[in-house]
């Protein structure tokens, strides 16, 4: 039996582009946990955990649907390296701001929403061309999959080695080391050898290309519903990682390294989830696992909720975030494979406001109400919001299935929702 976990080595540019976002996202997981911990350090507030959240997120929601249609209109490639070069920059004056330690807090938050727009670019530009870098298209589903199991990974290792570098080297020298991580992306981007750009012409301006994009997700109601559902969990349950540092530092009494651990835990889960999705065969209907591994979300997290048993909360921690990944991977595979190659950047970007665009407004929501009711309650909360919205999800798949059987001679119109891996 032929393995399809790693089909998606077989293009070159994607290998290289495997490689340079490994290391540039081990740092920015470094960067990340860094950050979450000098804020709350600094600040002792978890609604400060939450405003840093919005800042480095909202700007993304608001200007990706700009960066949708600036990735459909030019040479995404140029689009990516320059946001890859920018966010280098933003490294390293986050970097130089921390070494020399006289700062505000709030020109933390303000590099955070710097980084924001730059993603609000990058996002898009960055998802669209991973189609390029395929040279069998049947391998994108595979290729997309890989690329959760590259951020979880990083994720993975990237905190853990933030709480080390935080504790015998300093803020400073975690900061400038994401900022050197950018050199393995910029030059992995530089070595490809993708196709020549054909520039087209465009009969409408930005706003009618924008309109555009959001007509062909309404008209799409498969894509539509993915969309709306991980917009939900991203706006009331995705911001649960905002409150890790609290965990760490006031419920499990520890330190840097405590935080490290657990968002290392969040990062093993996710990882495995991801190369769970890179496994699957191919027609495996991706929507019901979409469905189950929701519950698992929402389960773990209550689960998570309340425990005192430090071991036994790294347990139900890595469990909830097998089954997140799926809210992430599987609604980008469902847009990439579906959607029209001029109109990818655009529905892209609709996928990147709802993740990213609503857990900046959440992140407010769970910061403001994990100060009232306590972070071990709001926890709860979101775990079982999770297993609501895994009742919706059930609830729609009953209802398409209904309506198949009830339309089925004119079921080959509608879009594909297989996973549609490579033999």
């Amino acid at each position: 039996m032929q393995i399809n976990t790693f089909n998606a080595f077989k293009s070159r540019n994607y290998r290289l582009f495997f490689l340079g976002q490994s290391v540039s996202l081990i740092g920015t997981w470094m960067q990340k946990t860094a950050v979450s911990w000098v804020v709350y350090s600094l600040t002792h507030s978890k609604f400060m955990l939450g405003v840093t959240l919005f800042a480095s997120l909202f700007p993304t929601f608001v200007l990706s649907s700009i960066g949708g249609v600036v990735s459909d209109r030019y040479n995404r490639f140029k689009v990516l390296l320059t946001t890859q070069v920018s966010s280098m920059i933003q490294a390293i004056a986050l970097a130089m701001l921390i070494f020399f330690n006289h700062f505000n807090i709030w020109e933390v938050v303000a590099l955070s929403a710097i980084l924001g727009i730059i993603n609000a670019f990058d996002v898009p530009a960055r998802q669209a061309l991973v189609y390029d870098m395929v040279d069998d298209k049947k391998d994108l589903p595979n290729a997309l999959a890989l690329n959760s199991s590259m951020v979880n990974l990083s994720r993975l290792i990237g905190p853990a080695i933030a709480g080390i570098a935080i504790e015998k080297l300093g803020d400073d020298v975690c900061f400038g080391l994401n900022a050197l991580s950018f050199v393995a992306v910029i030059g992995s981007l530089l070595l490809m050898r993708l196709p020549a750009y054909v520039a087209k012409p465009h009969t409408k301006n930005v706003l009618g290309e924008l309109k555009e994009g959001f007509l062909y997700v309404k008209n799409t109601p498969t894509i539509g519903f993915v969309i709306l559902m991980l917009a939900l969990m991203s706006l009331l349950v995705l911001p649960y990682n905002t409150l890790i540092p609290v965990y760490a530092k006031d419920i499990f009494h520890g330190t840097a390294s405590t935080f490290g651990v657990i968002d290392s835990a969040i990062g093993l889960g996710a990882f495995c989830g991801a190369i769970f999705l890179a496994s699957l065969k191919p027609g495996t209907d991706l929507n019901k696992i979409l469905t189950i591994n929701t519950f698992v979300f929402g389960i773990g997290l209550s689960l998570f909720a309340f425990e005192k048993t430090y071991w036994l909360a790294l347990i139900f921690i890595t469990i909830s975030a097998f089954g997140m990944m799926s809210q992430v991977t599987i609604t980008n595979t469902l847009v990439q494979t579906t959607v029209s190659a001029d109109m990818r950047g655009r529905v892209i970007s609709l996928y990147a406001m709802a993740f990213f665009g609503m857990q900046p407004i959440g992140g407010l929501i769970v910061g403001a109400l994990s100060q009232r009711f306590g972070a071990e309650t709001t926890i709860l909360v979101q775990g079982t919001v999770a297993m609501l919205i895994g009742g919706l999800h059930l609830w729609h798949l009953q209802s398409v299935k209904m309506k198949s059987a009830q339309t089925a001679p004119t079921l080959d119109k509608q879009p594909s929702v297989m996973m549609e891996h490579s033999a």
